[in-house]
């Protein structure tokens, strides 16, 4: 059943102008932005040459690219994810699901899994660019794998927030804006160790900070705090999101 319910959530946004028009702009968007980086590279290379150390293609137009991506995924996903829920609660057609012989977890996780599988359709069209620098040149496989990884998890964190807040209320609007804020407070939080007060303060905001985890695997860090961190940010979401489902079901 969870199948189904991805599958229809999937179909329909293929089918929402929004989601094509979202996914139109974002790729015109960073097309543009890479082939401005990749321009620059070549006007400097002859000066990295020259250079002991000096990064690579991978370094300055892949992993910018990627990290240009996750930034702007905090701006459309909250567009794709605001009607998951509150759509169907303003509609009135949730009670269709509520009537069907399927649990609150099948539908939200129908549901993340239907918008994930939109999401990385959108991701492979853009790792595709970097890749395609293989035909032509050396990068660094393990830097560029790690960001890519990086990428998608922090992608599956957005999707899941944007589920939880589509679920807390029936006005798609507010659903957006309620996920934008989240997102960019997990990204902005770690901004509180410039003030360097309190220790245990600053470690926590740091560790809450959803950049911090992404700069990791974009600088080629991948370790286990990192993924469950991702892990442990999906998963609250996902029961949250539940247990705010199952409660409308009761109230109705």
């Amino acid at each position: 059943m969870i199948f189904n319910i991805a599958m229809r959530e999937l179909r329909s946004l293929f089918l929402s102008p929004l989601a094509w028009a979202i996914l139109a702009i974002k790729l015109h968007v960073l097309s543009w932005i890479f082939l401005f980086q990749l321009d620059r590279f070549l006007e400097i290379q002859p000066k990295l040459g020259g250079m002991q150390g000096a990064p690579g293609l991978t370094s300055l137009v892949a992993i910018p690219l990627l990290d240009t991506a996750a930034f702007l995924l905090m701006l459309i996903i909250p567009l794709i994810s605001m009607r998951l829920i509150s759509e169907e609660r303003r509609g009135q057609t949730l009670s269709l699901l509520f009537s069907a012989p399927v649990s609150m977890t099948e539908i939200i996780l129908g549901k993340y899994l239907g918008i994930l599988a939109f999401l990385s359709v959108m991701l492979a069209l853009i790792v595709l660019m970097p890749l395609s620098l293989f035909l032509g040149a050396n990068l660094d496989g393990g830097l560029l794998a790690s960001g890519i990884i990086g990428l998608f998890l922090i992608t599956a964190s957005y999707a899941a927030i944007g589920l939880l807040m589509s679920a807390l209320t029936k006005e798609p609007l507010i659903a957006a804006i309620s996920s934008f804020g989240v997102f960019l407070l997990l990204w902005i939080i770690d901004g509180v160790n410039n003030a360097g007060q309190n220790n245990l303060a600053t470690g926590l905001f740091n560790y809450l900070s959803i950049s911090s985890h992404y700069q990791n695997f974009s600088h080629g860090i991948i370790n286990s705090a990192d993924f469950s961190y991702f892990g442990l940010l999906i998963i609250t979401a996902i029961i949250l999101s539940i247990r705010r489902l199952d409660a409308y079901r009761l109230q109705h």
